[in-house]
């Protein structure tokens, strides 16, 4: 159940019964939540919460929920898959507006997915007037340039990842955002992965002792025909990158989430099969400022899917052999025992969620521009000759 701004409420791990009469004349609801809140206050849970609780119940059923208007620039793979489909289901969201170059396209994608109305340029899209944020679904190389239009348009922004080509067009984007008073964010989904916050309370909690190696093997095959709508990411001058830059700076982003800082990085780039104008090919090694290293490796050739992530400790290790499922090995001071922690059905949702309470609270995105900023100049560190 969401609150009035769209946050889930912290539970109690037992199931609360609210009374049917809640359902009745507002007078009655009240009288009978505040006899209802007389019996929860013999269970454990704090005074905080129960008055959380009871502001949550009487206020969603007499004030409407206030929704966020969005625009979509960009209709790709991803904005189909997941993008649109948080947008529309969620109660916070109404997708107001797509932009897309081809009319039929733009419209059938318009009417799929509920959006009242389509443009052909996405200029003409930030002239809407109901269009309050607008999501970044393009090729890297557009994303400074609409972003920061965008921000001078009055709209706060979700940006795909990576955030932009280099550190200085993240400054500039966050620059704009500041200039205009509006949220900058980037779609670095697995930062709300639960199994990604389950292991920083693992190593918090000292079982698998001090941390002291990360590895994270990350391979997809990819070699499109030239005609194929994702060959872009084979151009440098599109893309920034190959394989690190795509979908290394995903893991990036992991790895600094649980470890914090990185104050050195090593990088190496390489075309072991591909002859193309971005690798195939990479490695970083990162040293964290808390003390531990780490190594991410990347590759559009190897033949074996991966998407892995082993944490070594002084006392023990965890293991996850595919994070996009959440299923984590753990061998520490309490022995060896498996645990499943696995993400929303829709892996943008939690994000477009923090996002939109982040818009109605006015407060930064979890996932923001200095997020992504971040995640760019480690990037430029390990691509640096």
């Amino acid at each position: 159940m969401k609150s009035v701004t769209g946050v889930r409420a912290r539970e109690d791990t037992r199931k609360m019964h609210v009374p049917h009469q809640l359902h009745q004349h507002p007078r009655e609801k009240s009288d009978a939540f505040d006899r209802q809140c007389v019996k929860l206050r013999n269970l454990p849970v704090r005074g905080w919460q129960l008055e959380t609780f009871k502001v949550r119940v009487v206020l969603q059923e007499t004030i409407p929920m206030k929704r966020v208007g969005w625009g979509l620039i960009g209709c790709g793979d991803i904005a189909q898959k997941r993008v649109a489909p948080a947008l529309r289901d969620s109660p916070a969201c109404e997708l107001i507006a797509v932009n897309r170059a081809q009319s039929e396209r733009a419209a059938a994608f318009a009417k799929q997915f509920g959006a009242r109305r389509w443009y052909l340029d996405w200029k003409k899209l930030l002239r809407d007037e109901e269009v309050e944020a607008v999501y970044i679904a393009t090729p890297v190389h557009l994303h400074a340039e609409q972003t920061i239009a965008a921000a001078e348009a009055g709209k706060h922004v979700l940006c795909e990842k990576p955030m932009a080509m280099n550190v200085r067009e993240c400054d500039q984007m966050i620059a704009a955002g500041r200039r205009h008073n509006v949220k900058i964010g980037v779609a670095y989904y697995r930062h709300f992965y639960p199994v990604v916050d389950r292991i920083k309370a693992i190593i918090k909690s000292g079982e698998i002792g001090s941390s002291v190696f990360a590895q994270i093997n990350a391979f997809e095959q990819f070699n499109p025909a030239a005609d194929n709508p994702r060959s872009w990411l084979l151009q440098k001058d599109l893309a920034g990158g190959g394989p690190m830059f795509d979908f290394g700076c995903h893991r990036i982003e992991v790895l600094t989430n649980i470890f914090g800082p990185v104050t050195e990085v090593k990088g190496i780039t390489a075309n072991v099969i591909f002859d193309r104008e971005v690798e195939d090919t990479a490695a970083a090694l990162l040293r964290f400022e808390r003390g531990a290293c780490g190594i991410l490796s990347v590759s559009h050739v190897a033949a074996e899917p991966k998407d892995s992530l082993h944490i070594f400790g002084s006392l023990g290790s965890i293991r996850v052999s595919v994070l996009n499922e959440g299923k984590i090995r753990v061998i520490g001071k309490l022995g060896e025992r498996y645990e499943a922690h696995p993400p929303d059905a829709n892996l943008h949702a939690p994000l477009i969620e923090d996002f939109v309470n982040a818009v109605l609270t006015d407060r930064e995105p979890r996932v923001s521009g200095g997020m992504g900023r971040a995640v760019a100049l480690i990037e430029e560190a390990i691509y640096r000759k």
